[in-house]
């Protein structure tokens, strides 16, 4: 029996959202972009030492704040702590895009962008990347004209890698200048480029960040929102006023203050990456460019059949072929011996059809 319930249309008229699926943690988890490394040392010594005090109280977030905001070179007034980094994307909607505004994104990209505008009750703008995912700059700066409430901008892009360079954002903030402009720097440490010293020029300009990727610390949700103080001041407004764990605090204040684990995860990822991408493409697969933790690969018609192999195995890869098309999979950037376990298994399953494919 269903309760008569007055459900908002916009609710009524999307599907909920698939979590993955359970019982990932002893397969070879290179599918949602997490650090298979698992975080450093100094987060679990940190962890270890709360106490049940602490656990019991409310959190307090001057400190923490602080000690954060000064890793991203910015002051406390200029950065948001929230629960991971969808609930900094999700804050947008509640303070700029209600029913009947539209937002402007580019697909594919992160689905977060279009699961709140659906919630909310907001239109989508979206444009695509093109066939060798480029970004289309020049009609996206002519969308601009029909003033969205808020522009999202994966940078690097998820899942297609590809990195917007600081000239074209600039001249999508200057374009933009009655609209919310949010790159999400979700992968902005293995890209190396970020738009974070721009806050205080450009009040339009909203940063989101994360502690889900690079520092491993997806399992504890932790995010930020970065902006010039007036700016994120609105952003506050729309809080609840304990959104963040005391638990993901203290690990962030932990791994910051072990930043080499960080740096050589980075490092090691980078060359891992180029590595695979050069071993994809001696197999016969196509590759596309990556500023992230992860590579977008192109098996062609062999795809499915690599994939449900894959999935047999225990190694878990991220399938894109309903948003980009058949063959296409996004694959994360674990370990080395990960990595070299994938390219036996590939090489073994897939390199024959491929090569038939072609004759």
């Amino acid at each position: 029996m269903r309760a008569r319930l007055p459900v908002r249309q916009a609710i009524l008229q999307r599907k909920t959202y698939e979590a993955p699926a359970e019982g990932r943690l002893n397969k070879m988890r290179l599918d949602f972009n997490e650090n298979t490394s698992g975080c450093g040392p100094a987060v679990l010594h940190a962890l270890r030492k709360l106490t049940p005090q602490q656990l019991a109280m409310y959190p307090e977030y001057v400190k923490p704040t602080r000690r954060i905001a000064a890793y991203f070179r910015v002051s406390e007034h200029e950065l948001l702590l929230t629960n991971g980094g969808d609930d900094a994307l999700r804050v947008f909607f509640d303070a700029f895009a209600e029913s009947g505004k539209h937002i402007l994104i580019c697909e594919p990209t992160f689905p977060m962008y279009r699961y709140y505008a659906e919630i909310a009750g907001a239109r989508v703008e979206a444009l695509r990347y093109g066939s060798e995912m480029e970004f289309p700059l020049d009609d996206f700066v002519s969308a601009l004209r029909r003033k969205p409430a808020v522009v999202f901008i994966a940078n690097p892009n998820n899942p297609t890698g590809t990195l917007l360079p600081r000239s074209a954002i600039k001249q999508i903030l200057l374009k933009a200048s009655r609209t919310a402009v949010v790159i999400d720097e979700a992968y902005a440490e293995f890209s190396g480029v970020t738009v974070l010293p721009w806050i205080r020029k450009h009040p339009n300009l909203f940063v989101t960040r994360t502690f889900s990727k690079a520092a491993g610390l997806a399992g504890l949700r932790l995010g930020a929102a970065i902006a010039c103080r007036g700016s994120l001041a609105l952003l506050r407004r729309a809080m609840p006023p304990f959104p963040v764990n005391v638990g993901a605090l203290v690990a962030a204040e932990a791994a910051l203050q072990e930043r080499s684990s960080i740096r050589n995860y980075v490092k090691q990822t980078r060359e891992i990456r180029e590595w695979f991408a050069a071993e994809l493409a001696r197999l016969g697969a196509r590759t596309f460019p990556s500023a992230g933790n992860f590579l977008l690969a192109d098996f062609g018609s062999q795809g499915p059949l690599l994939f449900k192999k894959l999935a047999g195995l225990g190694i878990l890869v991220r399938e894109r072929s309903k948003d980009i098309g058949p063959g296409f999979v996004r694959i994360s950037i674990g370990t080395g011996s990960e990595m070299k376990r994938l390219i036996k298994v590939i090489q073994k399953e897939i390199v024959p059809r491929l090569r038939t494919e072609r004759i």
